[in-house]
């Protein structure tokens, strides 16, 4: 049985990061487990940028700007003592990633330039070209074969080890070149394992193997989940095949255009136009549609993304894998003609609850979480642009730091409760194997994701919700009757559709209960049965705990001793 005093599961930014930082605080074993190949991790699909307050293109910005940008952006739901700590670290934080060799794109000077992003009061993003999150990476992963760092990829996470007397024991998982369960016993644990978009399967940003692991796997450890009906909504996806193109294209200038050629955003968030935050040029664009001012993208209703203004040299220098995308699945030269884009589930807001923003912790003592797969809770119930793979790096950081510390003071998990685990997952999968006869994973899949869409996208109702609920409910009982249709025993990727199925129910299950809880319209989350924010009512964070199989729903209080709410308008 492995044993490490660190395990991080994931290895995209906060993965990656946290593994650096645990490995430079003394003499400690530290391992990173993982699904796929570090540098395929979903950190390296972020185009635009991330967010630091340099001053570099405006000498007037600063972190105190950032924390107000961040604050409004999220709808006052995000806790203001962990989004000033996040503010005032990032521009060291940048300077950090620049001495290991990021190459960030430059200005006139020779600075790390920067761009404006949507709900921004001034040009912070930092970027390298419109890859920024591939940088980014691959950077770090050099660093952690630098130090040394040792990785297991082709590992499916199957469940975390912990008891309430002595937090996490360790991990149980899928070796997916043998079909062996395998346990890992650890001092600590970071959850690194990023979001659950593909919830929406088939209308996400997300790549298929965003599950929610992580996410589910701590909730069955006694974690639990912080404001899950969060999703924020991307307004620029393709059509064809709900591929991100960034909003830098909107940073650098472009425009949003419907059928008849106006830039309609001017109706809707009048000062900030395209550069207002995720979630209102979400609904601005899917109430084109429902207007009937939508173009026809191959039988998809859109709208379009126009740079032709912009001109070939700015696009080809700053957008070129943007343009690449567009030409490869739209068949669209964004030099030469508009783009047809239409909003696409994106990121997680919400998922395992963070009680400490300095050190990442869960209240499963050993047990940390940072980047998507966390919510700590800086982005409320709205991320802005750019603030992703700065608060992925960021805390993930800190978590790696403050797992080593905690290591010293904690016992190495005990064998028998990993052992039990790991007896239950092999009878699991040996009577999978087995069966013949009973539901099809991929159409139980097809129809949770239609209908999340329906019931919990862009615009949600009670009587949405409450039909939401009922099909989740039966994709459940579906599920208990599933077959896989593979006996094989090495990468039977049936057998990881199966696994990564049952988190994403666990995940939709939960994000309807909150989402039905939460009576009020706050950033993504827009209830047309109530339109408007409840501050007296739900200035507080949802908060899930899975007992018996069942989700049970309390409140917590934002950390809002700062600022006080006030009305949102861009």
């Amino acid at each position: 049985m492995n044993a490490f005093d660190v395990i991080i599961v994931g290895a995209g930014g906060a993965g990656l990061y946290a593994a650096l930082s645990a490995s430079r605080q003394g003499d400690l074993s530290v391992a990173v487990v993982s699904k796929v190949f570090p540098t395929r991790s979903h950190t390296g699909a972020a185009q635009g940028g991330m967010n630091a307050a340099l001053g570099f293109q405006d000498a007037v910005d600063s972190p105190d700007s950032h924390f107000m940008d961040t604050v409004k952006g999220s709808d006052y739901l995000g806790d203001q003592d962990a989004i000033s700590f996040f503010v005032e670290g990032m521009p060291g934080l940048v300077r950090e990633l620049e001495s290991w060799g990021v190459p960030y794109s430059r200005d006139e000077k020779g600075r790390i330039a920067q761009r404006p992003f949507g709900g921004a009061s001034h040009p912070r993003c930092c970027y390298a070209a419109d890859r920024t999150g591939h940088a980014v990476l691959h950077t770090l992963f050099e660093q952690c074969l630098r130090a040394g760092i040792q990785f297991f990829t082709d590992y499916c996470l199957l469940d975390v080890g912990a008891d309430a007397t002595h937090g996490v024991h360790g991990l149980v998982l899928l070796n997916l070149r043998t079909g062996a369960i395998e346990a890992f016993r650890a001092r600590t644990i970071v959850m690194a394992t990023g979001g659950f978009g593909c919830v929406f399967w088939g209308r996400t940003t997300n790549a298929t193997n965003m599950t929610g692991d992580g996410v589910a796997a701590c909730a069955r450890a006694g974690a639990a989940l912080k404001d899950v009906e969060m999703v924020q909504f991307h307004p620029t996806a393709l059509p064809s095949n709900s591929t991100l193109l960034s909003e830098a294209c909107r940073g650098e200038g472009g425009y949003l255009i419907n059928s008849t050629g106006e830039r309609f955003m001017g109706h809707y968030a009048p000062q900030r136009l395209e550069l207002a935050p995720r979630d209102m040029v979400a609904r601005a664009i899917e109430m084109e549609i429902r207007a009937g001012r939508s173009v026809d993208a191959h039988g998809v209703a859109a709208v379009y993304l126009d740079l032709r203004h912009l001109g070939a040299k700015r696009i080809t220098e700053r957008l070129p894998q943007v343009r690449d995308l567009a030409l490869t699945f739209e068949g669209v030269d964004m030099i030469n003609d508009p783009v047809p884009v239409r909003p696409a589930a994106h990121y997680s807001m919400g998922g395992i609850d963070v009680i400490n923003f300095k050190t990442c912790e869960t209240a499963v003592a050993g047990l940390h979480a940072a980047g998507e797969c966390s919510c700590i809770s800086v982005h409320g119930a709205n991320r802005l642009g750019g603030n992703s793979v700065s608060e992925v790096c960021f805390f993930g950081r800190q978590a790696g730091f403050a797992a080593a510390e905690r290591a010293h003071d904690r016992l190495l998990g005990e064998m028998d409760t990993l052992k039990e685990l790991c007896e239950t997952w092999r009878g699991r999968f040996y009577e999978l194997r087995q069966r013949t006869d009973g539901e099809d994973i991929f159409s139980i899949r097809r129809d949770l994701a239609a209908a999340m869409w329906s019931g919990v996208g862009i615009f949600r109702d009670e009587e949405g919700l409450e039909t939401a609920a009922q099909a989740v409910e039966q994709c459940a009982h579906r599920y208990q009757r599933a077959v896989l249709g593979d006996k094989a025993l090495r990468f039977n990727m049936a057998l990881l559709n199966y696994i990564e199925l049952g988190n994403l129910i666990q995940i939709a299950q939960a994000q309807v209960i909150a989402a039905r809880a939460r009576k009020e319209s706050r950033g993504a989350h827009a209830r047309l049965d109530y339109p408007h924010r409840d501050d007296e009512r739900f200035l507080k964070h949802t908060i899930l705990i899975l007992s018996d199989g069942h989700w049970d729903i309390s409140w917590r209080a934002v950390h809002a001793e700062r600022v006080a709410p006030q009305e949102r308008t861009y």
